[in-house]
């Protein structure tokens, strides 16, 4: 298994960030990197996601929510053609750190056989589309407007 796992600290409660990341409809105006998503966030449920970093070509899947805990967490998990081939559990997280302030962990647990041959690509592309992804969640939230 490989992970990719990025964090940013947001001058914003956890509510404040929570509603800007459960706000399906309003990613195509804001999200680098998630550029659309469809479908209820109800544990168990299919998504369709429409991932795209930088330059590349849009990458559209259907992965099944496998949490969600208001406020907290929520995470799904996308596979590649079949199980086990390349599969991708993707988590929000965010913690409360006092003073009004909130962390949002943001990582992705890939496995499946294709993984170490797309390693490098995932380690660089995908990273950066999360931190990118990231930096848009703070600048929403920290602002008052939204």
């Amino acid at each position: 298994m490989r992970v990719i796992k990025t964090e940013i600290d947001i001058s914003a409660p956890k509510e404040k960030v929570w509603d800007i990341l459960v706000d399906f409809e309003n990613y195509p105006k804001w999200n680098p990197f998630i550029i659309s998503i469809k479908g209820e966030l109800k544990v168990r449920k299919r998504l369709e996601v429409i991932i795209q970093t930088g330059d590349s070509k849009k990458f559209r899947f259907q992965p099944r929510v496998t949490s969600y805990k208001k406020y907290r967490e929520f995470s799904w998990l996308g596979s590649v053609m079949i199980y086990g081939l390349f599969d991708g559990h993707h988590v929000f997280e965010i913690k409360e750190i006092g003073n009004g302030k909130s962390r949002l962990i943001h990582r992705e647990n890939f496995s499946g056989l294709l993984v170490p041959l797309m390693w490098k690509q995932l380690n660089h592309k995908t990273r950066l589309g999360f931190d990118q992804m990231n930096k848009s969640v703070k600048e929403l939230a920290e602002n008052e407007s939204h």
